[in-house]
């Protein structure tokens, strides 16, 4: 635990096992790790250098640990400090670089090929990890992973440094069983989604800097992407996503819905408020309708669900008549509105 803040493992077990006790002779704490006396002398010793020990005067030589909470205040602090140093010096040899190179990048370079499923996870983690303002992503299958299994980088950013993540997603992702689940979890943890027909392609845009977009071939998704470097075909994939984005409908969990969202019984209907969770929504339910806001037909649902089809039917009317929508799409949607799914 304490090498993440650079303490080296023997010295952080030697430290607990000090502050569990307060204050030890070298002798106490033998029974307490498995070292040596000369590596406990050692440990002790850099334990005192970096101020996570104290030496008070008097024979037999004793040990005092510093409280856990003010070690791992100065420690993070430090490492935060640190952390501050590289990126300031990443930010000036980036910048002696492009001085080097001129005013101008060789147009070969501005579009690069990333190989390797390895590789295109890293280049998504630093990507999303670099953006300063916004992630912009668009989705749709095929999926090279288990689509259902979520960006947990995404969550990570969202939690840390809220950053702003927008995505569009095809209407035909939503009717991957377990996808609107995880999408949901999303929406929850901060990030502003909309749901389109016929998104073109998949694309991550990192601010105004980078664009990732995923190499398909013959209809399947490969194990390569490419890197957009900043350039004139960077500024038209942001045009297309802002593009895409103004005509998407909104997913969100605002009580009375938000922009884009169809109208439901709150604009003058009957039925349960929105926010309110009805009392027959089972879990079947909830993927019923999520599949209905993925525009899903009959058959896919049927297949999904194992239903028949003049089941799904009877479903779908119900959710309709309890939502007071007009079409199966709005009904979905009034759904996801409400935040029953």
């Amino acid at each position: 635990m304490w090498r993440a803040v650079g303490v080296p493992e023997p010295d952080g077990l030697v430290y607990e096992a000090l502050a569990r006790r307060r204050q030890a002779t070298l002798n106490d704490l033998l029974g307490d790790v498995a070292l040596s006396p000369a590596q406990l002398r050692s440990a002790l010793g850099r334990l005192v250098d970096r101020g996570l020990a104290s030496r008070p005067p008097g024979r037999p030589a004793r040990y005092a640990a510093t409280s856990p909470d003010q070690v791992a205040t100065f420690l993070i602090a430090e490492q935060e400090r640190d952390l501050l140093r590289l990126r300031r010096h990443a930010d000036e040899l980036a910048k002696e670089i492009r001085q080097r190179e001129g005013p101008g990048r060789h147009p070969a370079e501005l579009v690069e090929v990333i190989e390797g499923v390895g590789n295109l996870r890293a280049t998504l983690i630093r990507l999303q990890r670099e953006a300063r303002v916004q992630i912009r992503g668009m989705d749709r299958p095929p999926y090279l992973d288990n689509p259902a299994g979520g960006n947990t980088e995404e969550t990570r950013q969202l939690a840390d440094r809220a950053l702003t993540y927008r995505v569009i997603y095809d209407r035909s992702a939503l009717a991957i069983p377990g996808r609107m689940a995880e999408i949901w979890r999303g929406v929850q943890s901060g990030e502003r989604a909309r749901v389109a027909s016929n998104v073109p392609m998949k694309m991550l845009l990192c601010d105004d800097r980078f664009a990732l977009i995923p190499v398909l071939a013959a209809g399947q998704l490969t194990d390569a992407a490419y890197l957009i470097h900043p350039s004139s075909l960077l500024d038209a994939l942001g045009g297309l996503f802002e593009a895409l984005w103004e005509r998407a409908v909104a997913l969100n969990r605002s009580v009375g819905g938000g922009r884009g969202g169809p109208p439901g019984p709150t604009d003058g209907g009957s039925g349960p408020s929105a926010g309110e969770h009805p009392d027959r929504l089972t879990d079947r339910d909830s993927e019923l309708l999520g599949l209905l806001a993925g525009g899903a037909t009959d058959e896919r649902i049927a297949r999904t669900l194992g239903w028949s089809v003049r089941t799904v039917h009877r479903h779908v009317h119900r959710i309709m008549a309890m939502v007071g929508a007009e079409t199966r799409f709005q009904a979905g949607m009034e759904a996801v509105r409400r935040g029953w799914v």
